[in-house]
């Protein structure tokens, strides 16, 4: 159950879920919660920082942040917060400071290459006479550069290069910059917390809060506990490893059912399909997707212009739980998928959606357990949704399913869909659609590449994953969400769904 490049990040990631999940199980978290500081950091090694003081700073943030507590408080603090349910109100993704403190805050530099030639053309390009020759070699003063590019862009020994911080360089909304300290800070206002920052980071500095000690908190408490798993589940727990064995090892841990997501993105088809002919193109040109919570809160944060282009239809996760809660007033919902952007958007659903894990949170819980996943019962798991229902992991099968429904409901429709994957694509893909270069009345919009399995909390290779889910959705009683009995009946029933 490793992702493909396990580096020494995931690692100590995954190690530390395993400890909490396997103390807060055997109830023991309040008492050897210092243990898990023993177990990861010793004096032996390995060594990752600078000496084992460094180590064991790093670590208690992390240990903060995976019992989804604040920082600054102390390891036994936080755990008692934990036991008690609560959930600190911060930004779920956030900076560990102990950790980022290694990264060069210096964009441009002057390297080795540097001849000193007769042109000067770096010092004659740069607008504030920034640059200057210093020992033989030119020299940038970082106290005049405004970091315009100039300079890089005239050296003909291509002797200026341009250093950018690797979770600034995969952010694409421009959310993380260097603060004066030299760490990594995150702006709230244009964070749309999709994950891809914590990915990026080599030093493991960004992380996702976990709530892992609270729904197991739940679990031994007794309550309802109903698994909602992610359309993506198939291709991320071992190439290997069957539906049923997924499905059985999520009871094995406590949950009391294990409900499909995929059965709600039937729902949300059939709402999509209806609304895109009720106001394509009599009430605008272009409809976009809802079911993914970090490209909506792009378009909310840095193109509010095209707000009126979303869906109002609420996403797949949202559809489920609501028909989870109709049937059973005392369920406790518990998303389980590959994204951590659903953990923002459970927050804005709180009456809907408890909790949100992530596939690695989850195999983490199996096992701290003690569980083989390899080795639970396959028992013939039949999914409840359609093929494109199970599609919707997939860049371009939320397109494809709204496609088959407004076929469905009025063949002489006309759907000119797109689909981007990356939140870069989908800012581009927003711009050519806004200017006309586009010619497209549905745009599926997803922050990461791949779709919904390429997602920061998955745990397989993007293209084995995409394999195995379509060949699970071919396995589908229901070619579609209009073939669909059962999540007809439930889209009548639950009437509008609006977000």
């Amino acid at each position: 159950m490793a992702t493909t490049q396990t580096t020494e990040v995931v690692r100590i990631r995954g190690r530390l879920l395993e400890e909490v999940a396997k103390l807060a199980y055997a109830g023991r978290l309040e008492k050897d919660i210092m243990g898990i500081m023993d177990s990861i950091v010793s004096e032996d090694g390995p060594r990752y920082r600078c000496c084992v003081h460094k180590e064991r700073a790093v670590l208690r943030q992390r240990i903060n942040l995976t019992l989804s507590q604040s920082l600054d408080i102390s390891q036994e603090e936080a755990v008692a917060e934990a036991l008690a349910g609560k959930v600190a109100d911060v930004p779920w993704l956030r900076v560990l400071p102990e950790a980022c403190d290694q990264c060069p805050i210096d964009k441009y530099l002057v390297t080795d290459a540097c001849r000193n030639c007769l042109a000067h053309n770096c010092i004659h390009s740069c607008p504030k006479k920034a640059i200057m020759v210093v020992q033989n070699r030119a020299y940038i003063d970082k106290s005049r550069c405004v970091e315009c590019g100039l300079c890089k862009k005239s050296c003909q020994y291509g002797a200026i290069i341009e250093i950018s911080r690797p979770c600034e360089r995969a952010c694409a909304v421009g959310a993380i910059v260097a603060g004066g300290d030299r760490k990594a800070v995150i702006d709230k206002d244009k964070c749309v917390e999709c994950g891809i920052c914590r990915e990026a980071c080599p030093f493991g500095a960004i992380g996702d809060s976990s709530v892992i000690v609270q729904v197991i908190r739940q679990i031994l408490a007794g309550k309802k506990l109903y698994a909602m798993l992610a359309p993506a589940f198939v291709g991320h727990f071992g190439p290997r490893t069957k539906p049923g064995q997924i499905v059985n090892a999520i009871k094995k841990l406590g949950f009391y059912a294990v409900k499909e997501v995929a059965y709600g993105a039937d729902i949300v088809t059939l709402k999509e399909a209806q609304e895109f002919l009720d106001t394509v193109p009599s009430q605008r040109s272009v409809m976009t997707s809802s079911c993914c919570p970090a490209f909506i809160s792009m378009i909310e944060k840095h193109f509010p212009d095209v707000k009126d282009m979303v869906s109002s239809t609420v996403s797949p996760m949202v559809a489920t739980a609501r028909v989870i809660k109709e049937n059973d007033p005392e369920a406790v919902t518990v998303f389980i998928g590959p994204c951590i952007a659903k953990k923002a958007e459970a927050r804005k659903y709180a009456e809907l959606v408890d909790y949100t894990l992530t596939f690695e949170e989850v195999a983490a819980m199996i096992t701290g357990k003690g569980l083989d996943i390899d080795l639970m019962l396959d028992d013939g798991f039949e999914s409840a949704a359609s093929g494109t229902g199970n599609g919707f992991a997939c860049a371009g099968g939320m397109a494809e399913a709204v496609v088959a429904a407004v076929a469905s409901l009025d063949p002489d429709a006309i759907v000119k869909p797109v689909n981007a994957q990356g939140l870069e694509n989908c800012a581009e893909a927003i711009k050519q659609i806004r200017s006309g270069k586009i010619e497209a009345n549905l745009l599926e919009g997803m922050s990461c590449s791949g779709g919904c399995i390429g997602g920061p909390g998955a745990l397989g290779n993007v293209r084995v994953a995409n394999k195995l889910v379509e060949n699970f959705a071919k396995q589908s009683a229901a070619a579609n969400a209009s073939a669909n009995e059962a999540a007809k009946t439930d889209s009548e029933k639950l009437g509008h769904l609006h977000r």
